[in-house]
């Protein structure tokens, strides 16, 4: 598959039928993803921002307005959209192998190729030792980079990504972020990654937005220079300069911004 998609969202509108009620969760939204981004989105609990996700995954349809994917309006989920949720969604009865090579299998790829495949991105996400496990045998951890390694053998355009380590211990996640930046920089996937964390989505993104409380619109929307290809730091050394400081207080102070105009 090609790489290259561009996102644009145009007047997206969603309304959710509460009781009878239209309860409206986005507010016009206007957006445009480049090929390659990293976008992370943040904001308050029930701002929408899994509502954005699960209208681009296809899971949905906005009440109003259109995704499109290079001209092509989403209508359903495809291939080239791979969802990690909040939770993994694995198997039990199969082991992490069978697991990661699923999606290929569903397509009719050969046994010999998509074991190729998984076997490459499970050493890639460092359980390259536990491909014979069953899921259950695995951390919680241990589970998500299963979950992202079977994504990432179907070889989707663009990876959406529903607070994908919010579960996770500190320790675990932040590990898991370093590991997660250094295969976007790899493999050059579009991501969207929703979060609750500003350090998380100024670490992680090449591009931060913020959503305002329901129903929610973007408010913020900043270029990060720390996640990149050609950024000039690795990432243990990412979370301790001044610059990635001076964003994510710009960013905490946009959500606390649209909190406060919502209290008052």
């Amino acid at each position: 598959m090609s790489h290259e998609r561009r996102v644009e969202i145009d007047g997206l509108r969603h309304y959710f039928n509460v009781r009878g009620s239209l309860v409206q969760a986005l507010e016009r939204i206007d957006l445009t993803i480049e090929p390659g981004q990293f976008v992370c989105l943040a904001g308050p609990s029930g701002c929408g921002k899994t509502t954005l996700l699960r209208l681009l995954a296809g899971f949905m349809r906005p009440s109003e307005g259109a995704i499109r994917i290079d001209g092509e309006r989403i209508r359903r989920p495809a291939a080239e959209r791979g969802v990690v949720f909040q939770q993994p969604t694995l198997f039990p009865w199969l082991t992490v192998r069978k697991n990661v090579e699923l999606g290929p299998r569903l397509r009719g790829v050969s046994s010999s190729e998509r074991r190729e495949h998984a076997d490459h991105f499970l050493s890639m996400v460092g359980l390259a030792d536990f491909a014979n496990r069953r899921p259950y045998e695995l951390s919680g951890g241990m589970q998500q980079r299963a979950q992202i390694a079977r994504v990432l053998t179907n070889d989707p355009d663009i990876i959406l990504m529903d607070e994908p380590f919010g579960a996770l211990d500190a320790l675990t996640r932040e590990r898991l972020q370093n590991e997660l930046l250094q295969i976007w920089r790899a493999t050059g996937k579009t991501i969207l990654f929703i979060t609750h964390s500003v350090d998380e989505a100024v670490f992680l993104g090449s591009r931060v937005m913020v959503m305002s409380p329901r129903p929610g619109r973007i408010v913020l929307d900043e270029p990060s220079v720390f996640s990149g290809p050609e950024a000039e730091h690795e990432p243990d050394e990412i979370r301790a300069l001044p610059e990635f400081a001076r964003l994510a207080e710009r960013v905490r102070g946009a959500i606390h911004d649209q909190l406060e105009a919502v209290g008052s």
